[in-house]
């Protein structure tokens, strides 16, 4: 089985960390890779970044299609493309967002969000409609560092706790998500400091997207998620 888990932007040190995350997700028979998005913005920030990113993340996807990719993740917590890749895609395609929910929903009553910059909440809210999740998602923080500060802030991981153990307290939530990829470094030592379940959409998705090749399940190509029509672009 071959994963891939693509970075939509074209920042390498974040993917590196990203790949630093699952490399002990993969069972005796997976090859998991984390891949970089070849254009597209540096850090996804705004929905004009997230427009930007999916050109370069449906790139990777293709290239995966072609070597013979079983599955793949999003590693970005907008979800951006997920319903674009998943026509394009034979395995299924899983987003860190809809991963980093679903998984938080089954670890108590409700959850918190905590993302990086107060413009992004809007986007968190809008997919924790979509997934069926508002009923569980009991507030969205944003801890106001940017995405690529998160790697060389040297009191991110201090800010981000806080902000966390802000939201549990605020919100009275049994468990917190972490609203970026580049967070996901964080999640043992944030879990250890605040002493709720902290998860981490990049190992809820990566095992997500292992649980369902393993199972012979993919995205249903009949009706809306088939194959795109072809055409010519230009």
């Amino acid at each position: 089985m071959r994963i891939w888990v693509v970075n939509p932007n074209t920042t390498e040190t974040m993917t590196a960390g990203i790949a630093r995350c699952v490399s002990a997700l993969a069972g005796p028979t997976t090859e998991i890779t984390a891949v970089t998005s070849r254009f597209g913005p540096p850090s996804i920030e705004s929905h004009y970044d997230e427009a930007m990113s999916v050109p370069g993340l449906l790139d990777a996807i293709g290239s995966g299609e072609q070597t013979g990719v079983d599955g793949y993740v999003i590693a970005c917590f907008g979800d951006p493309g997920l319903d674009a890749a998943r026509e394009i895609a034979a395995g299924p395609v899983i987003g860190i967002a809809e991963a980093a929910m679903h998984t938080a929903s089954h670890l108590g009553r409700g959850f918190s969000v905590v993302t990086t910059l107060a413009r992004t909440t809007g986007r968190a809210a809008e997919l924790a409609q979509r997934y069926g999740m508002q009923r569980f998602c009991l507030g969205i923080h944003a801890c106001e560092i940017p995405v690529l500060d998160l790697e060389t802030d040297p009191s991110a991981v201090k800010a981000v706790t806080e902000a966390c153990r802000r939201a549990v307290d605020h919100d009275g939530s049994d468990a917190v998500v972490l609203g970026c990829a580049g967070m996901a470094e964080m999640c043992r030592v944030i879990a250890d400091e605040i002493g709720v379940p902290v998860v981490d959409g990049v190992t809820a998705a990566t095992l997500t997207v292992q649980s369902l090749v393993t199972m012979g399940l993919s995205t249903c190509k009949r009706g809306e998620y088939a194959t795109p029509p072809e055409k010519v672009y230009t």
